[in-house]
């Protein structure tokens, strides 16, 4: 894992169904990220916030919400995080709503295909993300990330990267999970996504579920974290526009994170769904900045 990181504030709510994500990335420097890190012995540089078109909260057009804006978020977005790939920084996206993981993968996939490096992704959400506008009537597209990165969404979005599709879905773990469309659920199964529902969560317990979602990552491998704050229980992370209850504890949370830290091969982070709009006095943020310093190696005593 990259001792120097580069946080890029992406400060935009065009994908989602309320308003708010955009205030994310603000909240999270209040919470402390950047000293947080750096009292870890990170060398952290602050690029401040990527600019965009404004979100115009109009009605979905042929099944889309903004998408032109979308694609403008994104597009900058995969261009700073490519960059920040090429000069051998790790990008800790601060978003922002869950589209933004179209731009930030696009350019993770990219750049392990030109260092012949392997991708594993894994996706930390209450939410599959593999909706498409014939599944949904909202037209929201922080709730087809995973499908347009997969080659199934409009062209502009699944045409963003260097090849169609983006990624295969194969280099995916979803973990988390606990809700998703009737629809969304078939065309989950028919392209062989791997989810970790909490379900099975329950039932294996989440120490299992991480062994069995980082098998194979090695030296060789690029492991991207897509970490949606509401993957969290509500009970403990309400700063986020589309609660569902039922998610990870605390300490659930802070296993995964720890073990993430243990491979030592994150190269790459987002942060999204964050929203202030929802939270108490910036609880979630701090709550996602102690989770964070978890994935740069805090642990307990015991381990330290």
């Amino acid at each position: 894992m990259s001792k120097a990181v580069s946080l890029i504030g992406v400060p935009t709510d065009i994908g989602a169904g309320h308003r708010g994500a955009s205030m994310g990335p603000e909240a999270l420097r209040v919470a402390g990220l950047g000293e947080a890190l750096k009292a870890r012995g990170v060398d952290v540089l602050d690029r401040g916030n990527l600019a965009g078109p404004y979100n115009p909260w109009l009605p979905p057009t042929e099944g889309y919400r903004h998408l032109n804006e979308v694609v403008a978020w994104n597009v900058a977005l995969r261009d700073a995080v490519a960059a920040e790939l090429e000069g051998g920084r790790l990008p800790i996206v601060l978003g922002g709503d869950h589209c933004l993981a179209i731009g930030s993968i696009t350019a993770v996939a990219a750049h392990t295909r030109k260092t012949g490096r392997k991708l594993r992704i894994i996706w930390l959400d209450a939410h599959a993300d593999f909706n498409t506008s014939a599944i949904t009537p909202t037209g929201n597209v922080h709730g087809m990330p995973v499908s347009c990165l997969c080659g199934i969404g409009p062209a502009p979005l699944v045409e963003i990267g260097d090849r169609k599709p983006v990624i295969d879905p194969s280099v995916v773990r979803q973990i988390g999970i606990r809700s998703v469309d009737e629809g969304e659920r078939r065309l989950v199964h028919d392209v062989g996504l791997d989810i970790y529902d909490m379900r099975y969560i329950d039932e294996v317990g989440m120490r299992r579920v991480m062994e069995e979602a980082l098998e194979g990552v090695d030296a060789d491998t690029h492991l991207h974290v897509s970490f949606d704050v509401d993957f969290l229980d509500p009970s403990i992370a309400p700063g986020v526009g589309t609660t569902v209850k039922g998610g990870p504890t605390y300490r659930e949370a802070q296993l995964v994170m720890e073990m993430i830290a243990d491979t030592g091969r994150m190269a790459s982070l987002d942060i999204v769904e964050l929203n202030p709009a929802f939270d108490k006095r910036n609880q979630t943020a701090r709550l996602a900045v102690d989770l964070v310093e978890s994935l740069f190696g805090k642990s307990t005593l015991m381990r330290a």
